[in-house]
């Protein structure tokens, strides 16, 4: 049974997942708890309507009053990239007084992990959960959208959100860079990105950076990918492939600062004139590049802000006056360092 408009932010019960699969509570119960005699079709029948539904049991139905706990489910791609940590440091300042805790669960860029992760989360039903991006599977969406407590999706503004959206359009920086790296006179531009396609942030830049090319009448000479992770010994071995093979260009564009830290060093290692014979830029604007021997261009993508303000909305502290679906776009800025030319 479809659940009307007024009631679309009230928590799904064992009564929804019953009426959904047309057999008694106490029938769903016992699948879902894997216990008493249950055919299998009839077991298949309940499991597929709490999935189609996003119903996620309760761990704690019973034990709290008020079928809450003081926790925040935080779901991030990775710690291993040097931007979550940021965004984690201005979560957990900002609930530091509040009473609430984050936990932090790690998706590795992975749809079907974020089910996981979140249907871990939500079965303790915290008191909110802020999930990085807002590409997610139609389960993962079911599951927040039927939750009934606070969802921020942080990182991006580029679509649309289940309830709450605070970050900065990816399109719009790319196409930043792209005006940035045209108007110092390059021609020549090549793009070099890690967990593509997996990364939807690094890939609406890309698709962002392509427009503002087209604008001034170019395309990316060159690309090189990577599916895997971002790392500075990956980082020079890009760079050193992209211009081994395009030797001609004149620009790298790359999809995050570590890679580009690393293009950087392998660059002048090699004798390359940065930014006079070849320009770089990054994107995240993260500390690391403070001890390279020049600073790459990059722009900075507002993280531990987006970490506050996402902590901000699910502490009740709103920022419009208005209650769930608050969107909070900030705007990055082009730190151009010592690697494009100056205009």
């Amino acid at each position: 049974m479809a659940r009307s408009p007024v009631d679309s932010r009230r928590p799904l019960t064992l009564r929804d997942v019953s009426e959904a699969s047309g057999v008694s509570e106490m029938t769903v119960s016992r699948v879902l708890r894997n216990r008493g005699d249950v055919s299998d079709s009839t077991r298949e029948k309940v499991l597929e309507a709490a999935r189609m539904l996003g119903y996620v049991p309760n761990k704690i139905a019973g034990a709290l009053a008020s079928q809450r706990v003081n926790l925040v489910g935080v779901v991030i791609p990775s710690l291993s990239n040097l931007v979550f940590p940021e965004v984690l440091g201005g979560i957990s300042a900002e609930l530091d007084d509040t009473g609430l805790q984050p936990v932090v669960g790690v998706t590795a860029y992975l749809p079907e992990k974020e089910e996981t992760v979140l249907y871990e989360m939500l079965s303790w039903r915290p008191s909110g959960m802020i999930v990085a991006g807002l590409e997610h599977s139609e389960t993962a969406r079911a599951m927040l959208r039927n939750s009934g407590v606070p969802v921020v999706e942080i990182m991006d503004t580029d679509g649309e959100g289940v309830d709450s959206v605070v970050g900065i359009s990816h399109r719009r920086a790319g196409r930043q860079m792209a005006a940035a790296i045209v108007a110092a006179g390059y021609r020549r531009i090549g793009f070099l990105g890690t967990k593509m396609p997996l990364d939807h942030r690094a890939r609406k830049r890309l698709e962002g950076f392509q427009e503002g090319l087209a604008e001034a009448g170019l395309q990316l000479a060159d690309t090189e990918f990577y599916s895997g992770g971002s790392a500075l010994k990956k980082g020079r071995e890009m760079t050193q492939a992209i211009l081994t093979r395009t030797p001609d260009l004149d620009f790298l564009y790359y999809s995050n600062d570590m890679i580009g830290a690393g293009g950087l060093l392998w660059c002048l290692e090699n004798g390359y004139d940065v930014p006079g014979q070849l320009g770089l830029a990054g994107f995240n604007g993260v500390d690391l590049l403070e001890g390279l021997p020049r600073r790459l261009a990059t722009m900075d993508s507002c993280r531990r802000e987006i970490g506050a303000k996402a902590a901000q909305i699910i502490a009740g502290r709103p920022h419009s006056g208005v209650i769930g679906g608050e969107v909070i776009e900030l705007t990055p800025v082009i730190q151009p360092g010592d690697t494009i030319r100056r205009v």
